[in-house]
């Protein structure tokens, strides 16, 4: 096997690695068997420690009920679920591993009980996980955390301007750990993205530039070029990043690949997930806000993701009492005379109803949203079912620490995150259930590699990106 010019291994955790970082998809899309054998293969395998998957004595999957009463005893069941599953998964990947390449493991700051599940997993992994990756929020803990156990950390930015908030906050106290930084492109990377509130979801911007910023934001901080930045989000093929490699601009680059070792022999999603991966064509990811965490994310746009934007859709705003162009009640879907629509807004409404959406749920944003009984029953049943796998989540109002409450009305625009991706991940409907994926997932189709149906191992795809392809 010839390697790909230019690209050369990198020092981790004390021994050689390839700059290639497998991304640490979470519930369950990212396991042992994926991460270890990445290792094997010479690179960085990525275990989630985000409600990772138990076993029993018989091997089988331990399913995660949630029986107790009330919110923060399921709270607290879920963050033994999440330690039990992540050690049990570490545990396995090194195992695979063997003494090759090197153990990650990633976990959301946003998740529910974040920082208890990351010294929990890392109590009881000493010297088994070499880094951890952490992004989906501002971690200003992590270096805190990763100096009290000794191991690397790696944050995930989407710009210069979010690693200078950490770096003067927290991590120039802890710098000899951090081992790389993650830029994960809000344009191309699945699952949530940084996306700002000054930047266009429908305008992607290079990459490039934005890596160089934040290059020379962390040069700013005196911040070694040795230190990797690794791109995360629409790497396919490493010749399409030759210009990258060895630039003086960028410093030290590795390449994080999260999309495409979802499609492998160890990969642990379902067939039918496989399958459906082979099927996409260009614009069939989507960057949408309708996650429970309040960031932007990408996935499949199959129907589960259609619904929620036709959900939103019929949408309307009210007032309590008639003001400006609010002159009429609506009169479907609503209880009570205290919801002022316009004109036109109470046609759109008697119009939804007459198709069957006749309730209507109020939002957080003085609006109401149609949908049928079924979906309404679901909805409240799924808010009432809530077992705070955030940190702070819109769809049930759930907040993990204080008072237990975000102080706002539950959103029913929104879903049980923890309830689709696990039932995604262990073989429901992928048409009804969220479906990440980076925005390059549709060459799965175009690339030769994967023609007449071959799937390859883990150390199949590794060699093959090492060639360039």
């Amino acid at each position: 096997m010839s390697v790909f010019k230019g690209l050369k291994p990198i020092l981790y955790g004390g021994r050689e690695v390839w700059p290639l970082i497998e991304g640490g998809k979470g519930v369950a899309a990212t396991n042992h068997a994926s991460s270890g054998a990445w290792a094997a293969a010479g690179g960085i395998g990525t275990v989630s420690a985000v409600n990772a998957d138990s076993y029993d004595a018989q091997g089988h999957v331990v399913p995660q009920v949630y029986p107790q009463p009330s919110r923060r005893e399921r709270h607290d069941q879920l963050i033994t679920y999440a330690i039990d599953g992540a050690v049990e998964q570490v545990r396995r990947a090194y195992d695979i591993a063997s003494g090759r390449g090197a153990i990650n493991i990633n976990v959301l700051w946003e998740m529910g009980g974040a920082q208890a599940v990351l010294e929990g997993v890392l109590e009881r992994t000493r010297g088994l996980v070499t880094g951890v990756t952490c992004g989906a929020g501002m971690p200003y803990r992590l270096s805190e955390i990763a100096a009290r156990f000794n191991v690397n950390y790696l944050p995930i930015v989407s710009s210069g301007r979010a690693f200078r908030a950490l770096w003067k906050r927290a991590y120039h106290k802890v710098a000899h750990l951090m081992a790389a930084v993650v830029y994960e492109d809000p344009w191309l990377a699945g699952g949530h993205n940084g996306l700002s509130n000054a930047e266009d979801p429908r305008k992607p911007e290079d990459p490039y530039p934005r890596v160089k910023s934040l290059r020379a934001t962390m040069r700013a901080e005196g911040v070694s070029d040795s230190v990797p930045i690794i791109m995360a989000g629409g790497v396919w093929f490493l010749r399409e990043w030759n210009d990258w490699i060895d630039n003086p601009e960028l410093g030290a680059i590795a390449f994080q690949f999260g999309t495409r070792p979802l499609l492998t022999e160890e990969s642990p999603i379902p067939q039918g997930w496989k399958d459906h991966l082979r099927k996409l064509a260009p614009g069939d990811v989507l960057l949408h806000r309708f996650s429970p965490t309040g960031f932007y994310s990408s996935a499949v746009r199959n129907p589960f993701l259609r619904n929620l934007e036709a959900r939103s859709a019929r949408q309307i705003p009210y007032s309590r009492v008639a003001a400006g162009e609010h002159t009429v009640q609506l009169d479907v879907g609503v209880r009570g005379k205290n919801f002022w629509v316009t004109p036109a807004d109470r046609d759109h409404a008697r119009g939804w109803a007459a198709q069957g959406f006749s309730h209507a749920l109020r939002t957080p944003d003085d609006t109401v949203v149609f949908v049928t009984g079924e979906e309404r029953d679901t909805i409240r049943t799924d808010q009432a079912d809530c077992m705070g796998c955030l940190s702070h989540c819109g769809f049930s109002a759930w907040k993990d620490h204080d008072d237990w409450s975000t102080g706002r009305l539950a959103d029913p625009r929104s879903f049980c995150i923890q309830k689709t991706l696990q039932d995604i991940a262990h073989g429901g409907d992928i048409d009804q259930n969220l479906m990440f994926a980076g925005h390059a997932a549709y060459r799965f189709a175009q690339d030769p590699f994967y023609s007449n149906n071959f799937t390859p191992t883990v150390k199949q795809l590794v060699d093959r990106i090492l060639t360039g392809d």
